[in-house]
């Protein structure tokens, strides 16, 4: 049985998850200078997040 060809996908579904981590690096950096300490918990999660991401990408990909 052959696989059937993908079709590219639109780019919201291409773009979504990408723009969505980079909002929240964004808001993470923004409130690491601009709020105090409940801003700076939320940093920590916020840019700390792409980190796990890409370490779960590489665990798996092995």
């Amino acid at each position: 049985m052959k696989n059937a060809p993908r079709r590219p996908g639109n780019w919201k579904t291409v773009f979504a998850i990408p723009l969505a981590i980079g909002a929240l690096s964004l808001a993470g950096l923004l409130s690491a200078l601009l709020l105090d300490q409940p801003g700076r918990i939320f940093s920590w999660f916020a840019l700390g997040l792409p980190v796990a991401i890409a370490a779960w990408a590489f665990a798996r990909s092995r």
